[in-house]
């Protein structure tokens, strides 16, 4: 009989930032129906729940965590704590990320600060924290969710497109000095997506 997935990640434990909603969900379903472990950090607690419960019925190992990942402190604790329960983490999505529409006129110093620790720093501490472990095993996946907004100007969302372009080039960084050891670093670059967040 065919497998009925594409690939099979039984076996492997999978993290998504932002999971709980928009294309973060979408990925996070994706890898439980292809066996995955799947851990969920994402701020809103409901949707944490919502999400988890879809998880669930697929069958394989979930958790959801509540995590802002603007705070850096949290960060470390939040994959240690997917280790204790989940296992060893093979797979890093760092996926969550907003955009503050405004030019850079009416940007604020707290407004490009948040977006570019929510977009670019959380990325650098989680692939770090995450390639520590799988440096260690030889073995392991990040997959950043850049944008189009990363490859062009735009007079509407300056901070946003810095701090994709700035995941786009923390991507090929990472793939270079990781890849000794076996793990591959990739980004994804959605255009317009239909999501709360867009909406």
């Amino acid at each position: 009989m065919a497998n009925p997935t594409p690939f099979d990640l039984s076996g492997k434990v999978a993290v998504v930032t932002g999971g709980n909603t928009g294309i973060g969900r979408g990925i996070a379903l994706g890898l439980a129906k292809a066996r995955a472990s799947v851990a969920i950090l994402a701020r809103n607690e409901q949707r944490n729940h919502d999400t988890l419960v879809e998880l669930e019925k697929t069958g394989v190992p979930a958790m959801a965590l509540k995590l802002d990942v603007s705070q850096r402190k949290t960060l470390r604790p939040a994959l240690e704590a997917v280790d204790r329960k989940l296992g060893p983490i093979d797979i890093l999505v760092n996926n969550a990320g907003f955009a503050i529409l405004k030019g850079v006129l009416e940007h604020t110093e707290e407004d490009w600060d948040s977006v570019l620790e929510t977009n670019l720093t959380s990325c650098f501490l989680l692939s770090k924290y995450a390639a520590a472990s799988m440096v260690g095993r030889k073995s392991g996946k990040i997959i950043n969710v850049a944008s189009v907004g990363g490859y062009k100007g735009t007079p509407i969302y300056p901070s946003y497109g810095v701090s994709k372009g700035g995941l786009l080039q923390l991507t090929r960084c990472l793939a270079i000095e990781l890849a000794p050891y076996n793990i591959q670093v990739n980004s994804i670059a959605p255009g317009w997506t239909t999501t709360d967040m867009t909406d």
